[in-house]
Parts: structure tokens; sequence; C-alpha cells
């Protein structure tokens, strides 16, 4: 009876331990969990946080870019600057820079597509010029080569009455065939004169005739 009631009492002394040891060790905290967890959430918010700074940065670079644009087209375009006394204080909407901007351009292109007219109008006239000025050449050179052969040619006062002569017919002809009543009849008398007194065998009876009459006053 007694090694019986000893070994009770230790069974129950070692069941005592053992409950307050499972007891002490469920009230002690897992700080290795909970010191995983809130690293992982402190993670999370830093990233959240950085991708939002990152966007809104972003998004005011793009808005800093547009402003700017915009400045610089109202410091380009020279009608956002010639602004009304009455608007003068305040300042231009988005709306119409562009639209000045875009009248702006339009009116480049037809300054530009003007300015080309020009330039083609004038290399067609320095062309002329060039096949002007190698004819007189030849004509210079073929004089200087033949320095006599101009003695026997007519005067410039003989040619000039052959000129008045053929003028005048024509005028003579155009004078009685043209009404100015209106343009419209002007344009359809022009056009009837021409085709009738115009012709090459006409002009040619005009030019045999004024040849004849400047020959017999002179010789």
């Amino acid at each position: 009876p007694a090694l019986f009631m000893e070994n009770a009492r230790k069974g129950s002394i070692v069941s005592r331990a053992n409950s307050i040891g499972s007891t002490s060790a469920s009230s002690v905290p897992n700080t290795d969990d909970e010191d995983s967890d809130y690293h992982q959430e402190s993670y999370k918010e830093s990233y959240k946080d950085k991708r939002r700074r990152a966007h809104t940065q972003a998004e005011q670079k793009r808005r800093d870019a547009i402003k700017k644009g915009y400045n610089d087209l109202q410091a380009i375009v020279p009608t956002c600057e010639q602004q009304d006394f009455s608007i003068s204080s305040q300042k231009l909407s988005k709306a119409i820079v562009l639209q000045k901007t875009i009248d702006y351009i339009q009116f480049l292109h037809k300054e530009k597509k003007k300015q080309e007219e020009e330039v083609s109008t004038l290399r067609k006239d320095v062309m002329a010029l060039k096949i002007m000025k190698v004819n007189y050449e030849q004509i210079v050179k073929a004089h200087q080569d033949n320095p006599n052969e101009g003695k026997n040619q007519i005067s410039d006062e003989v040619k000039f009455n052959v000129f008045q002569g053929i003028m005048d017919s024509l005028f003579q002809s155009f004078n009685a065939s043209i009404s100015v009543t209106s343009f419209q009849e002007l344009s359809a008398c022009v056009f009837s004169w021409i085709e009738e007194h115009c012709k090459p065998q006409t002009l040619r009876d005009v030019v045999i005739g004024v040849l004849h009459k400047v020959k017999s006053q002179l010789y």
C-alpha cells in the first residue's frame, strides 16, 4: 500500500506539471509567426505606396508636359498673343489655343503654296532669260565674225514702218469688228475677230501689202 500511494502521488505531480507546462506554453505568444506576418504586411503596404507614388509622379509629368506644350504653342503662334482688350486679362482656354494653332498652320500652308507658285514662275522667267541671253550671244558673235554683213541691211526706221503698217491694218479690222458694250460681248467679238482676221493666209496678205507699200516709198 505504501508503494502504491507513492506512485500515485508521483503520477499526480507529473500530470500537474504537464498541465502547467502545456498551459504556460499555450500562453506564450508565437513571436516567429507574428514577426513574419508583420514584415509581410509592411512589405505589401510599402509596395502599394511605391506604385501609388510612381503613378502620381507619372501623371504629374504628363500634365506638366501638356501644360508646357500649350505654353509653347501660345509663344509660337502669333494670333495667340493678339488678344482683345476685353479678354487680355483672361487666360486662353486650350480649345482656343488649338483652334488658333490650326488656323495658323492652314495660313502657313497657303503661304507656302503661294511661294512655291512664285518660285516656279521665277524659274520659268530665269529659263526664258537664259534662252534670250544665248540667242543674243549668238547674234553678237555672228556680227563679230562678219562685221560687214550689217552694212546692206535696212534701217530701224524701215523696220518700224513695216511693223506700223501691219499693226495699223490689224487695228482697223479689230476696231471695226469689236464691241465693248459688255465683257461677254467683248470676249465673243475678240474670238470672232481672231478666227476671221488672224488666219495665216490673211496675215500673209496683210504683210505682203505693207511690204509693197514700204518698197514703193523707198524706191
